[in-house]
């Protein structure tokens, strides 16, 4: 099988390779090893969903290996993962079980994993879930033990799931919204009722595009990863802005009046700057990823704010907040987590966050994002034979040397090989398109010459 778990999760179409029996094997031994860790003889997980139709076929599965393992299930249906994170904290649950695939097309899905307090699983949890499943788990103190009789689980919906998520985001609020016209794009996904619920509640005249999830729209020409509905829909509401979620909005992007694209390095600016302003910004200091764009550093640096620099990744965003009680971090992607108020990247905090700031300041969306001046940045995705062997690669080196000498402290080059294809990602900044375009060009060669 291979390594069960990514960097988000236990991933992979839905029926195919996440299937029900392996999303049972995974809920089974994910209760019992944390309750195993916690000492709990009767675990307590909470688990939601998004609405993709194979949703409905896993929750079952993992409702049903969870209370085979003697968990007590706390069903609150289709609601965002950082509601998920929040109801895993609020209940003192041992685990979070969110069924999604996020911003991934309808046949795909996944298995989001949150421990006691609604965070992330480390490393070393999830490897022992990943023992457990495959049978490889020789210090199981469990074995095949089941309960049975009054040992069994049972399987309860969490009443007031919903309104006690809506209310936790609400009291992140910092300035009312003042009748701003917003444009959400749902995705078809599981924000599609509390996100305009909780636009609305903070003073927003709210319009909704991507709002009638059917079980097989989800992320499907809308959404986050495709953003003309939205543009088209800002200018037909002549609207203040437009927010976009993925499929279990963790991530926001944004949109002006004038329909340009607001991406993740200029919210996470914009955001970091309002705390700066506020004296709420740890250690003045933000965490982002090194996809981060040259002149998101530039912006930071011209404000006195430090940027502490990760891997690309959700997780090793949370790992700095964590491990340095930092306050604010976030990736280009979209992805935000503001650690004061939640435990996960939270897509609808950001675009509260990201309107309370216009409604503030009485700027624009534009003007709050021409913060930021974007350098030119080009991706190529190189296929290799063996992605380990380029990074190896004195040849390489020698080019990505000679790039940064040429660039200097006007661009930026970056090689990241992928964590689950044969391919290299070369990305290039520099003053201009076309100079970032060749000298992408000329590495991606010298990478795909490497053996």
């Amino acid at each position: 099988m291979g390594r069960l778990f990514g960097t988000d999760g236990v991933r992979g179409r839905a029926n195919a390779e996440l299937t029900p029996e392996l999303a049972l094997s995974v809920a089974r031994a994910a209760a019992s090893v944390l309750a195993d860790r916690d000492g709990t003889s009767r675990p307590v997980a909470v688990v939601g969903r998004d609405p993709r139709a194979s949703g409905e076929m896993l929750e079952a599965a993992v409702v049903a290996g969870l209370a085979s393992a003697g968990a007590e299930v706390l069903r609150v249906g289709v609601l965002p993962t950082p509601a998920i994170a929040h109801l895993t904290g609020r209940t003192d649950a041992d685990l979070g079980v969110m069924l999604s695939a996020s911003h991934n097309p309808m046949p795909d899905n996944g298995i989001k994993l949150f421990s006691r307090g609604g965070h992330k699983l480390p490393d070393a949890v999830e490897a022992a879930i990943e023992r457990r499943v495959m049978g490889t788990d020789d210090a199981d103190p469990r074995g095949d033990h089941r309960p049975t009789g009054g040992g069994i689980g049972r399987v309860r919906d969490l009443a007031g799931a919903a309104e006690d998520y809506t209310t936790h985001v609400l009291s992140a609020l910092r300035e009312p919204l003042r009748d701003l016209r917003v444009v959400v794009d749902c995705a078809h996904g599981a924000a599609y009722r509390c996100a305009p619920e909780i636009y609305r509640r903070a003073g927003a005249q709210v319009h909704v595009i991507g709002g009638e999830p059917d079980g097989w729209n989800i992320n499907d020409g809308i959404g986050s990863t495709h953003l003309g509905p939205l543009i088209d829909a800002v200018a037909r509401h002549g609207a203040d802005i437009g927010i976009a979620h993925d499929g279990d909005a963790d991530r926001c992007l944004a949109v002006t009046a004038q329909g340009d694209v607001v991406d993740g390095d200029a919210i996470l600016a914009i955001c970091a700057l309002a705390l700066h302003e506020s004296g709420n910004l740890t250690d003045q200091t933000v965490v982002a990823t090194v996809m981060s764009n040259l002149g998101f550093h530039h912006t930071m640096q011209a404000a006195g704010i430090a940027v502490q620099t990760t891997a690309v990744g959700d997780r090793y965003v949370l790992e700095a907040l964590r491990s340095r009680g930092l306050s604010l971090g976030g990736e280009q992607s979209g992805h935000l987590v503001f650690l004061d108020w939640a435990t996960t990247g939270d897509g609808l905090l950001t675009g509260l966050a990201l309107m309370s700031r216009m409604s503030a300041t009485g700027a624009s969306l534009a003007e709050l994002a021409s913060v930021v001046k974007r350098l030119p940045q080009t991706l190529v995705n190189v296929p290799v034979t063996d992605r380990l062997a380029v990074a190896e690669s004195d040849e390489v080196a020698r080019a990505v040397n000679a790039v940064e000498a040429e660039l200097g402290a006007s661009g930026r080059v970056l090689l990241r090989p992928s964590g689950t294809e044969q391919l290299v990602r070369v990305m290039v900044e520099a003053p201009t398109q076309e100079q970032a375009d060749t000298v992408a060009a000329r590495l991606a060669e010298v990478v795909a010459a490497t053996r």
